[in-house]
């Protein structure tokens, strides 16, 4: 994994979410972590990683992704079975 794509896990995985992370940035993740991503009703993207599907939103209005919406991706990579540590532990081997 790049530099880039883990600090951006690390970020996804941040308490409280940051408000800064743009919806690209976040989808060039999920695409990176083996992600399929489906269009789907309006601003509605099908995901589904390591068997585990949910629907995200889109941002609306500009790029950048709500606090939810980081957090909803949060739950999603991590129910998929993937955290920063498990990343960080390849790295090291």
């Amino acid at each position: 994994m790049s530099h880039k794509h883990l600090s951006l896990l690390r970020s996804v995985f941040q308490d409280p979410p940051p408000a800064n992370l743009h919806w690209r940035e976040v989808e060039s993740l999920l695409n990176h972590l083996g992600a399929s991503i489906e269009s789907s009703h309006g601003a509605r993207f099908k995901v589904t990683l390591n068997g585990v599907s949910d629907f995200i939103h889109h941002p609306h209005h500009g790029s950048a992704c709500t606090r939810d919406l980081v957090k909803q991706v949060r739950e999603f990579i991590a129910h998929a079975g993937i955290s920063p540590a498990s990343y960080e532990a390849e790295k090291s081997e």
